[in-house]
């Protein structure tokens, strides 16, 4: 069942966000980027807090019998460029031995919702990576790639 995320759910979700920064990859010094930083379960949690109770965010669950197996967090606001809304995905993750079916759809269709009902003319999604499955998965909902972002290590 996809429902909305309750702070009851907090432990879980941290426990999700370390799972999807290692997923990412985020651990690994020798990726391109270099863009490794360590878990901090604080700010994992601050994180989730900022989603389920500030205005104009949104925080979904995959619930499999009452556990947290995926979660979907995201934000609304007026673009900076201009008079549209936008909503922008923060994470999603979805366990590994929780995926398939129609899971990601279902997630997927919760938050494209929310956001027409935020007004967003526009909602958002990131890759992390060159993953073709995600990529698949985002064009025949109808993304399409808006900008690529280029990271540097300094120092």
């Amino acid at each position: 069942m996809i429902r909305r995320a309750t702070i009851s759910d907090k432990s879980r979700a941290i426990e999700l966000l370390r799972d999807s920064r290692l997923g990412a990859g985020f651990d690994n010094p020798a990726g391109e980027t270099g863009f490794v930083f360590p878990f901090v379960p604080e700010y994992a949690e601050r994180l989730f807090l900022n989603h389920v109770r500030g205005p104009y965010v949104f925080c979904i669950v995959h619930d499999v019998d009452g556990v947290a197996q995926g979660i979907l967090m995201a934000a609304a606001n007026e673009h900076p460029f201009g008079p549209v809304w936008i909503a922008r995905e923060s994470l999603w993750w979805i366990d590994p031995a929780y995926r398939g079916g129609s899971t990601a759809v279902r997630m997927l269709d919760a938050y494209e919702q929310w956001a027409a009902a935020q007004g967003c003319r526009f909602v958002g999604m990131a890759g992390m990576g060159n993953d073709p499955v995600v990529a698949k998965l985002y064009q025949r909902r109808g993304y399409g790639r808006a900008e690529t972002h280029y990271l540097k290590a300094l120092g």
